[in-house]
């Protein structure tokens, strides 16, 4: 199992969370929650509003987001549904618990209790310039008060 930290429309109550609970993509187990330890640009930007991570650590917010156990499927399918390598990258990025759920072994009890986990996200280096521009979001909220709601793929 491998851990993913989402922070967009994968994340529960979002447009895209009905992927996350389909088996027959995969499984994915919530953990908990959890927030970048680095700060990262989270921009809203294109078209459709899609929520962008840039890789540009040390700029922007603390991410909120939550935290998940895949398999290799459901690993493997969100690498095709992020578009990855082209639209997103999947990185290791180091994950401060603010609220853990997870039940596993002893190294997921101590992973918690130090506070810190690492975890695959999709972040983004291939981005036009401009968006660096953009306002930056510590949380994604499809429906937030930023008046950019999400176009699902199948609308477009």
């Amino acid at each position: 199992m491998a851990r993913v930290f989402v922070y967009g429309t994968l994340k529960k109550g979002q447009p895209n969370y009905k992927h996350m609970i389909n088996t027959a993509k995969g499984l994915a187990k919530f953990q908990g929650r959890g927030r970048t330890v680095e700060k990262y640009p989270l921009v809203i930007a294109g078209k459709y509003n899609i929520p962008y991570m840039l890789n540009i650590p040390g700029t922007g917010h603390h991410v909120a987001g939550e935290i998940y156990s895949v398999d290799d499927q459901m690993l493997q399918f969100l690498d095709e549904f992020e578009g990855c390598p082209d639209m997103y990258q999947r990185t290791l990025m180091s994950i401060e618990v603010v609220e853990w759920e997870g039940k596993g072994g002893v190294g997921e009890a101590r992973a918690a209790a130090e506070g810190i986990v690492e975890c695959f996200v999709y972040s983004t280096t291939t981005y036009p310039p401009e968006w660096v521009g953009l306002p930056y979001h510590d949380s994604y909220d499809s429906s937030g008060k930023h008046g950019l709601s999400y176009v699902l793929r199948e609308s477009r």
